[in-house]
């Protein structure tokens, strides 16, 4: 008799996947004022690391909606370990190998951004290919583990820097690229099945001119555009409310955003078997127009600052939710699909910050006005979710 598939291993490499993807995030930006003191890096040149890190990102997802499925899971998501392991690890050598420290640093990070892009387009299909039961919940739950990535990389650093000291970042670049090295021997054995049968998936060209699916991307667009242009300016509303120094706004802010965030998204995970999904995500997005629409038009800091909390509340169910929704009604989509949405997502995330950004700066930097145009995101996604849940109920 065959021994039965162990589906847990596959939940937990992706489970440690999306908090390499986390670390790959967070981390660098962490040591974005120790890059300028220690090697006499530009600020206009440290800006380029995040531009660059999700450039390559969005070009990963790119590709691997065209070539994930013909070079195999397995080996797309090993080779995602791989190279967020030596991009972690180069982090900490690199710099110090070429003339320019700046180029190891741009080489480190394009490395393991190529890691971090290749789980974000293969962990949603490789979980939703395993046969679990309330796949909702499951890829809520999976999902609120780039939060939990995000809201320890940034605690458990800064533990490091003031026991340690932040000039040994180093040895911490080292300690965080084990996680990555660890997990390419859980995707290595752990089951993987294919989530379309070869040669059945939808082309994308039949993907791009259906309606769920357009659907899928401007909500996703939103979702990214919502989440990011709130989390950029998370610690600037906890300096403002609670008067501390800028270092500290950096990093309580970006945390307690993510901690909501992640609340959401295992809320869903655990009693989204009792909970429609496309209320939950109307509720949600109504939830999101508000807060932003208070950080915009509040004068006490302290509502600027719930608004930016419970945003990130907000945004939590938005991508795991899209992915849901569209992998039920688009069983064909295939790998294709997924990346799709996540560089829609990526957009958003890349675009929706410098909207905001922009407008501030057009209305004497006011970055009250700024988020005030940027409400225009959750409007949309509001839209999105309505007639996403009138597509579902004429079907039904």
């Amino acid at each position: 008799m065959p021994k039965a598939k162990n589906y847990k291993r596959t939940l937990i490499a992706c489970y440690l996947g999306f908090i390499t993807q986390s670390i790959a995030a967070n981390f660098a930006p962490l040591l974005f004022l120790t890059f300028h003191k220690a090697y006499g890096i530009p600020l206009g040149q440290i800006a380029l690391i995040s531009i660059v890190f999700y450039i390559t990102q969005l070009t990963v997802d790119v590709i691997g909606a065209k070539y994930a499925d013909r070079i195999g899971y397995r080996v797309c998501a090993v080779l995602s370990e791989v190279t967020s392991f030596i991009g972690l690890a180069g982090l900490a050598i690199l710099p110090e190998i070429f003339p320019s420290p700046f180029t190891g640093i741009i080489i480190s990070v394009v490395i393991y951004a190529i890691g971090s892009g290749l789980i974000e387009v293969l962990a949603s299909p490789i979980v939703e290919a395993c046969p679990f039961g309330n796949k909702e919940s499951v890829m809520s739950l999976l999902h609120s583990f780039y939060c939990w990535g995000s809201v320890g990389v940034i605690l458990l650093s800064t533990l490091f820097f003031a026991v340690f000291g932040v000039e040994n970042w180093k040895i911490l670049a080292c300690l965080w690229s084990l996680i990555p090295m660890i997990n390419i021997l859980n995707f290595a054995v752990c089951p993987i099945e294919k989530l379309v049968e070869d040669g059945k998936s939808m082309p994308i060209k039949k993907l791009l001119i259906t309606p769920m699916f357009i659907l899928g991307i401007v909500l996703m667009v939103c979702a990214g555009a919502s989440e990011m242009s709130m989390a950029q300016w998370a610690s600037a509303f906890v300096e403002s409310a609670l008067g501390l120094p800028k270092a500290a706004g950096d990093l309580a802010g970006p945390c307690l955003f993510a901690a909501t965030m992640g609340i959401s998204r295992v809320i869903f995970g655990k009693f989204g078997h009792k909970l429609d999904l496309n209320n939950y995500m109307l509720g949600s997005g109504i939830l999101c127009l508000v807060c932003y629409l208070v950080s915009a038009l509040a004068h006490l800091p302290l509502l600027c600052l719930a608004g930016c909390i419970f945003c990130g509340f907000s945004v939590g169910i938005m991508w795991p939710g899209t992915i849901s929704i569209l992998s039920k009604r688009l069983p064909l989509g295939g790998t294709a699909m997924f990346a799709l949405l996540a560089m829609a997502g990526d957009l958003g995330g890349a675009f929706g910050p410098g909207v905001v950004g922009i407008a501030a700066q057009n209305n004497n930097d006011s970055l009250q006005s700024g988020l005030l145009v940027g409400s225009i995101f959750p409007a949309v996604l509001i839209i999105s979710v309505i007639f996403i849940k009138a597509k579902t109920a004429k079907r039904a």
